[in-house]
């Protein structure tokens, strides 16, 4: 017997004290280099985006990948990419820490164009405020001292 499943998760992370400085075209040079991550993991990536201060990713994860090893290896790696090629002046890191939520498939296209249109979406809306809106949704506690 195979294995088969279908894992959607959506998983937001922050640079280190929500320095805002993913900035200009090397946002997509980065997120290139996290999509070869993720097919390294066997995972799929539906949608990449963000703000000047977090990333959010919409991918489908391989059941042989913990989510907390998926999420450290996509930050060491691209720590070290984006320090290799001078891709943001200033970058000191990612925070410590994740937000990781999981969604039917039956969600995957709300949710990519809810990714896909971050730019618009932070017009009203900070990453910090963003990110306890996700967190009451999905009915995870929190203690707002660790948020940034």
């Amino acid at each position: 017997m195979s294995t088969y499943t279908q894992l959607l998760y959506q998983i937001v992370f922050s640079t280190r004290n929500r320095q805002a400085i993913l900035l200009g075209e090397d946002r997509i040079e980065l997120f290139k280099y996290i999509h070869g991550i993720l097919l390294n993991k066997k995972c799929r990536l539906y949608r990449i985006n963000g703000g000047s201060d977090h990333l959010h990713i919409v991918t489908h994860i391989h059941p042989e990948v913990a989510i907390s090893s998926l999420v450290k290896d996509i930050k060491l790696a691209s720590s070290s990419y984006i320090r290799k090629n001078h891709l943001f002046p200033g970058f000191n890191g990612w925070q410590d820490g994740y937000s990781a939520f999981t969604y039917s498939i039956s969600a995957k296209d709300h949710l990519v164009a809810y990714v896909k249109n971050q730019e618009m979406h932070h017009q009203m809306k900070t990453s910090r405020e963003e990110c306890i809106d996700l967190l009451k949704e999905h009915g995870v506690e929190y203690d707002e001292k660790f948020l940034g």
